[in-house]
């Protein structure tokens, strides 16, 4: 639970992330080589033809958020709101809906990157990200002249363009794919070591068990760069 005596984190994000007691937060959070909810990890998986430096420098990236998949992309919150407004807006989402199980997660590239994907896509995934991006809006603060720059470094199409503008963040939506990243961009390795990538991970998330998604995940970044930490699962009770 959430308490207003502990100092406000910079950011908070809304995530699909499994229980810490499910082996996909295990084997998800071990690939990553960290726990976002604390606990002890055995080392990284071995990658054949790649060194441990280099498969932490290609997870960098998605170490820092923890094992997840974004539902609502990290934000500060809004002007006279608080934690326990958001927690509440949380609830009320998770109270209209019912669990259900994903389909087959399969490793996939994915632009420049690796993730696991539900393939087919999950209608049912898709509509609840939906609902977390509209119905949470109200407790982000709007993207700062800064952030909106620095997002549009990256290429966009005028929708997705749109959708920053006014969400916030450009993948959501008609843009949304649900996916649990395994790397950071892969352009500085060569084809061979992305194929070796892919193959370990195929591997290394083959025998897991069905997936559930059961509960909205509410993550916050403590101070500003730091990693984002898991605080709460809300679980749901339609």
């Amino acid at each position: 639970m959430m308490t207003n005596a502990l100092p406000t984190p910079y950011r908070y994000a809304v995530y699909f992330a499994p229980p810490p007691d499910n082996p996909w937060w295990h084997i998800g959070s071990q690939w990553l080589g960290r726990c976002a909810a604390g606990g002890a990890l055995k080392p990284m998986p071995p990658i054949n033809g790649i060194s441990e430096e280099a498969f932490r420098q290609a997870t960098a990236a998605p170490r820092r958020y923890g094992w997840h998949a974004t539902l609502k992309a990290p934000f500060t919150l809004a002007s006279g709101t608080d934690a326990d407004q958001l927690q509440a807006a949380l609830r009320t989402i998770a109270a209209s809906t019912r669990s259900f199980e994903m389909p087959p997660m399969k490793v996939a590239l994915l632009d420049d990157f690796l993730a696991i994907v539900p393939q087919p896509l999950s209608e049912a995934a898709n509509a609840l990200a939906a609902r977390c991006v509209t119905e949470l809006h109200p407790w982000a603060a709007p993207l700062s002249a800064t952030e909106l720059q620095r997002r549009r470094l990256a290429p966009l199409s005028p929708a997705q363009d749109a959708l920053l503008e006014r969400w916030g963040y450009p993948f959501v939506l008609d843009e949304f794919q649900l996916h649990c990243s395994l790397t950071g961009s892969l352009k500085h390795m060569n084809s061979q070591q992305v194929q070796n990538l892919q193959q370990a991970a195929q591997v290394w998330f083959a025998n897991l068990p069905p997936c559930n998604f059961e509960s909205l995940a509410l993550f916050a970044e403590p101070t500003r760069g730091a990693d984002f930490v898991l605080q709460e699962h809300v679980r749901f009770s339609a």
